[in-house]
């Protein structure tokens, strides 16, 4: 008798746990905004490493805005130094997440300001409209980054 007891009891705790699992899969956001200013190749690859993982490992939707000095990893002579401990640039992680799905823009003040032209971005980068990006930053099924 003990021994249908303790299995219908760790029955009841693996149901459990499974539900609050699936719980709390159910509520985790859509996806990310992510929005990247800084001039730190670190602080850049770490955006791109998240942003990764959120669309790989989460099958999660990514929405970047590069703006300031980060609005030049979406031009297309620009090339950032690889970095340890996997090699990798921000530049090269930019373009993997674009490829996976990750939709990257610029912010409109970047390109008069850096004296460049659409022209100049990388195949698949637009140039953000601001009340696109500030209803996505309100948005509550996503979840807001910034660096």
């Amino acid at each position: 008798m003990k021994a249908i007891l303790k299995k219908a009891v760790l029955g009841s705790m693996l149901v459990g746990a499974l539900g609050m699992n699936q719980a709390y899969a159910d509520n985790m956001a859509e996806g990310l905004n992510v929005v990247v200013t800084s001039d730190s190749h670190q602080t850049q690859l770490m955006a791109m490493v998240l942003s990764t993982q959120t669309l790989k490992k989460h099958g999660k939707k990514v929405h970047m805005t590069l703006c300031g000095p980060a609005g030049d990893l979406a031009l297309k002579t620009t090339e950032t130094p690889k970095l340890k401990p996997k090699n990798v640039s921000p530049s090269m992680m930019l373009k993997k997440i674009m490829g996976m799905g990750a939709k990257v823009e610029v912010c409109p003040l970047y390109l008069p300001n850096a004296g460049k032209t659409p022209e100049d971005l990388i195949d698949g980068i637009q140039v953000a409209k601001p009340a696109n990006v500030a209803a996505g930053l309100l948005n509550k099924n996503f979840q807001n980054l910034s660096y």
